[in-house]
């Protein structure tokens, strides 16, 4: 058997090197002709420098095929994906407008700036969009085209074998006594048992291999389209909410129950999944020793709740990233904190208020803060309605007196004390504005003086009493309730969106990993009348595997089509053709046609 070739990586050239291999490269496509066109279904780019003056209309294509081609979809992938970091880092007003006006007061000096490049609006911004939107396009326009030149390309055949096989990446030759038409015959058997397409035309087989790695390709692009899609859908049908409840309360699937809501802009409020639920209590336990002092060990909501109106009660535990699935719509646990439980009594000792009041955590050990509002009811010692304001700071881990902090030690309500300090007036509820329910509008009212003319303040622990004074009545810290903060939301299209995911990292693997080639095994008799056997192979890009791969092949051949003994193949030499010479030799007498 003669050698196996591979062409290596060319050094650098001059000028007119260069000249002398572009004018061999135009020769070799002319030969190769059919066989030799692009192994891929991406249109070949045309250079803006070699057209012809462009009218309106040309400029207008130009700017189509540049908008379509995949370098632009790649760009513009890029650019998205450097978009959604601002979006990322910079609080979102689609997310928490609190914490987006808490990150203006704290840097004014880039808020406004900001504000003006839509940084805390990012996936609704114009140049968010914009990029969205020419991306979706691009992907659109690129995809469809090529689509069709790939089912073309299937329902074709491998085109047939070149003139010259020496032209080829891989080539290797050898003679044999079988006749021509067996050697074809069992060369087209043995590629369609590697699964080749393989057929025979002329004096030559010619088969194909790796269509699976256009199909990666573009599955990849068709999988960001359904993903992009995905993402426009879940954006304008979504809803989101939050809400707060305490151990023992409820919650109903409706737009009135909710402490806060956001929606997509095509979302229907009838959408809504029917379903409620009732915190029956929240499980929460503490690292207590060592250097993670204080991380939950357990953390869960246990509810129950019923799937529509009628629907049987269920039992579940809701834990952080485990939510409660409903009809499509999730409720994930949030964060969690204390609701002290106080009781109000008025000027004539008549209780006119009692509940347990969430207040917000301002740290990892639940210190928390808020405010005790007694609206309706109460009256002052001479029979004069009133309203009643508390500010209450609460710790569920008192330090002791005499320790220098009033902040928790520990997130378990291990020594829970309530201090609170009292105001009567006006609340401001009564103004039609909406209210912070856990911050205090003094504006309109006056605080309580003890004995000695100072703002009355006391520490409560559970069953302690603070006395208002001039008999305007007392307050009584009665025990303690936990909350849990849910968020309720529906995100719809996600299962397309994860579907998108997964087709896209199939699809990259695929035009990875596959590589797309073609072979062609001729068979013609000599001027001696000795079987001359020519196989050589093309790939969609240089790589080594190519050779190997031929010369397996080749091994494989042989054995039904074994070497001849003569000058040109002598018996005594090794036919192993997994040997491969780099060199550019000859190939056998008769192996041009």
């Amino acid at each position: 058997m003669s050698n196996t070739k591979s062409n290596p990586s060319q050094e650098r050239e001059r000028p007119d090197e260069r000249e002398v291999r572009a004018e061999q490269d135009r020769e070799t496509a002319r030969e190769l002709g059919a066989a030799g066109s692009q192994l891929s279904t991406a249109p070949r780019e045309e250079s803006l420098a070699n057209l012809p003056a462009m009218g309106v209309i040309g400029w207008v294509r130009w700017f189509w095929r540049q908008l379509t081609s995949m370098r632009v979809a790649l760009i513009l992938l890029f650019l998205l994906s450097l978009g959604a970091i601002p979006g990322s880092l910079i609080p979102q007003n689609s997310v928490d407008e609190l914490k987006v006006q808490t990150f203006k007061g704290l840097h004014p000096t880039v808020s406004p700036i900001y504000e003006k490049l839509q940084f805390f609006d990012v996936y609704s911004s114009v140049w968010f969009s914009a990029i969205y939107i020419l991306l979706f396009i691009s992907l659109i326009g690129c995809i469809v085209p090529r689509t069709g030149t790939f089912v073309g390309q299937l329902r074709s055949r491998a085109p047939g074998a070149p003139r010259r096989l020496t032209r080829l990446p891989a080539y290797t030759t050898w003679r044999t006594e079988a006749e021509p038409e067996d050697v074809r015959e069992a060369a087209r058997a043995m590629l369609r048992r590697r699964r080749y397409r393989a057929h025979v035309e002329g004096d030559a087989v010619a088969a194909e291999k790796g269509y699976l790695r256009e199909a990666g390709n573009l599955m990849f692009h068709i999988a960001l389209i359904v993903m992009l899609v995905a993402f426009a859908w879940g954006q304008l049908f979504k809803s989101e909410g939050a809400k707060l409840i305490v151990e023992g309360d409820g919650f109903s699937n409706t737009i009135t129950q909710y402490d806060d809501f956001k929606s997509g802009s095509l979302f229907d409020q009838d959408s809504l999944a029917p379903f409620s639920f009732t915190l029956d209590k929240f499980v929460g336990t503490y690292e207590r020793s060592g250097p993670q002092i204080g991380t939950p060990r357990t953390y869960e909501a246990h509810v129950t709740y019923a799937d529509g109106a009628y629907g049987k009660p269920k039992k579940k535990v809701i834990k952080v990233n485990e939510p409660l699935v409903v009809d499509g719509t999730k409720v994930y646990l949030n964060a969690h904190g204390y609701a002290p439980v106080v009781s109000v009594r008025d000027g004539r000792g008549k209780e006119v208020y009692k509940a347990a009041v969430p207040l917000l955590p301002i740290d990892n050990n639940v210190t928390s803060s808020g405010a005790i509002k007694v609206m309706d009811g109460y009256r002052d010692k001479n029979g004069k309605k009133d309203q009643l304001g508390f500010q209450a700071f609460f710790v569920p881990t008192f330090a002791g007196n005499g320790k220098g902090t009033m902040f928790s030690q520990f997130p378990a309500a291990d020594m829970p004390v309530l201090a609170l300090n009292g105001f009567h007036g006006s609340l401001g509820v009564d103004s039609g504005l909406a209210q912070n329910v856990y911050q205090l509008d003094k504006t309109k009212m006056k605080e309580f003086k003890d004995s000695k003319g100072k703002q009355l303040k006391q520490r409560l622990l559970v069953g302690e009493t603070m006395k208002l004074p001039e008999g305007a009545g007392s307050i009584k810290f009665e025990g303690i309730q936990e909350w849990a903060s849910f968020q309720i939301s529906e995100q719809p299209a996600s299962g397309w969106a994860l579907t998108g995911a997964i087709g896209a990292i199939a699809g990259l693997a695929g035009s990875l990993f596959i590589q797309r080639r073609r072979i062609w095994v001729r068979a013609v008799r000599g001027a001696d009348g000795v079987t001359v056997v020519e196989m050589a192979g093309l790939g969609r890009s240089e790589s080594a595997k190519l050779p190997e791969e031929l010369a397996d092949l080749a091994v494989t051949l042989n054995a039904a089509a074994p070497m001849a003994s003569g000058p040109d193949n002598d018996p005594d030499t090794d036919p192993d053709p997994d040997v491969v010479d780099a060199s550019s030799a000859e190939p056998s007498e008769g192996a041009e046609k």
